[in-house]
């Protein structure tokens, strides 16, 4: 898998300015290059996350060969740490869910409390459904369909709202802080945001009294829509998402 688009991320694997401390945090991505490379090796042969006994059952789970159809492949990311005995650990994330799920075993998971998240996600959604179902059904322009439209839209709005309340970060000071005490008043929270691989992996990395020494995240499947991602090839860490929330997170790392 060598090759210029790997070598162009090797120097930070990812990044953030921290407010608090007036600071630009970052973690290299060499200390993770070889377990990254043998990830992308993993799932080129065995094309599932889960590589135990790898039968029907799993790869209907977990393989990944949706991520080369109309679905569109993903970003994956590898960490190296250290526990406080010296032992070394490899930590593994995938952005976003995978196929609906957002806990896969041998993975790391999101920043957020499950529980709470499906019993304020899923009826939310049934009524956003709901809605889109009258909106196809009513006469596009018209009063109806214009307040199916807007309110529709207002319930998704306060939905994502309530749903990034749930995402709690910490750093390696001890601190915590929700996304919206991260991004300044009025800049609003892009879509996504907390869920790539960089947040996921050092969120993990906290939780589990892990020393960060290396990450590296690369992108495995058809390329996206916009051709900004190829399969195989490493990027660093996102600017619009993850350099806000990094820059927190990373913030006391010695």
């Amino acid at each position: 898998m060598a090759g210029s688009c790997i070598d162009n991320a090797m120097k930070r694997g990812c990044s953030g300015y921290c407010r608090s401390c007036g600071r630009d945090h970052f973690l290299p991505a060499e200390p993770a290059r070889k377990a990254g490379l043998a990830l992308m090796d993993e799932l080129a042969a065995g094309k599932c996350l889960v590589s135990t006994e790898q039968d029907s059952c799993q790869l209907s789970r977990y393989g990944t060969a949706s991520l080369f159809g109309d679905a569109r492949g993903k970003m994956f990311g590898v960490m190296v740490a250290q526990d406080r005995s010296g032992g070394e650990h490899i930590i593994r994330a995938f952005s976003g869910q995978f196929r609906g799920r957002w806990i896969v075993p041998g993975w790391a998971g999101p920043l957020f409390d499950r529980a709470a998240y499906r019993a304020l996600h899923d009826p939310q959604e049934t009524r956003i459904k709901l809605l889109g179902t009258k909106i196809l059904d009513a006469v596009p322009g018209s009063a109806e369909y214009q307040a199916l439209v807007k309110k529709r839209k207002a319930l998704s709005q306060q939905l994502m709202q309530q749903l990034h309340a749930l995402y709690r970060l910490n750093n390696f000071k001890g601190e915590e802080a929700g996304l919206a005490d991260i991004f300044l008043p009025g800049q609003g929270i892009p879509t996504g945001t907390g869920d790539c691989c960089a947040p996921k992996l050092i969120h993990h990395a906290i939780r589990h009294d892990l020393k960060p020494l290396g990450i590296v995240e690369f992108f495995w499947g058809r390329e996206n829509a916009s051709g900004t991602r190829q399969h195989g090839c490493l990027y660093s860490s996102c600017r619009a998402k993850c350099y806000p929330l990094l820059g927190f997170m990373l913030c006391g790392l010695g």
